[in-house]
């Protein structure tokens, strides 16, 4: 006579389902801890960024100020170099949501785009007064020895910009040559290099790039007939 299978038995793994529960349950709370303990890093290194103005800093200063232990820190970061790109690309993640969120606010495809443009030129200008390290510093050094990691953080950017040019593109509203992506990479770049170049003076005395020059050289390039 064949012995019954207990129903509480997995058909896959022939654990009980107690024991999965179990176990995923203890899975998620390690996993909230990690969580929690890699924001008290992040949190520790902008602490440290904005006072002294720089990424001149050690590991150790940032696991001193967030409390925890440097075998903490290493289990989850390779080093400093592996923290501050998380906070770079933290960063440009922030950056994509505003332009998102800001964007959806309008009906228009060409109206999102131009808020794009214009949000993203804002937010990544460095005025004189504001402490930046982590473009100013640590990104253009990143550019030259990690260029492949420099493209990963700019996904998320990317994306939202290829959106709002298919937006408009499918509006009709483009140049048929555009190619959403692509032009969406050009424009990141050119509305960024510009935006982190860009003081409120320079050294002559001239007046710097402003968002709606920026979005009027870009529209010319992409739209059919530009305002």
């Amino acid at each position: 006579m064949a012995q019954r299978r207990d129903p509480l038995m997995s058909s896959v793994s022939e654990e009980p389902v107690w024991k999965q529960r179990a176990v995923e349950r203890s899975t998620q709370a390690a996993k909230a801890r990690a969580e929690q303990r890699l924001e008290r890093f992040l949190d520790a290194a902008q602490l440290i960024m904005n006072e002294k103005g720089s990424t001149d800093f050690t590991v150790q200063e940032v696991v001193d100020r967030s409390r925890q232990s440097l075998r903490s820190f290493y289990l989850h970061f390779d080093g400093k170099h592996e923290l501050l790109l998380a906070l770079f690309e933290d960063s440009l993640n922030d950056t994509a949501e505003q332009i998102r969120t800001s964007a959806a606010e309008h009906s228009d495809p060409l109206d999102r785009l131009e808020v794009g443009v214009r949000l993203l030129f804002d937010l990544c200008r460095l005025s004189p007064a504001a402490q930046r390290p982590l473009f100013t510093d640590f990104a253009s050094q990143l550019l030259i020895s990690h260029p492949a990691e420099v493209k990963l953080a700019h996904m998320n950017l990317l994306s939202v910009l290829t959106e709002l040019l298919t937006g408009a593109q499918e509006a009709g509203l483009l140049r048929t040559a555009v190619k959403p992506r692509r032009t969406a990479a050009l424009i990141m770049q050119t509305v960024m290099f510009n935006a982190q170049s860009s003081g409120s003076h320079d050294d002559n005395g001239s007046h710097p790039i402003t968002a709606e020059e920026i979005w009027t050289f870009c529209a010319y390039g992409v739209t059919r007939r530009p305002d």
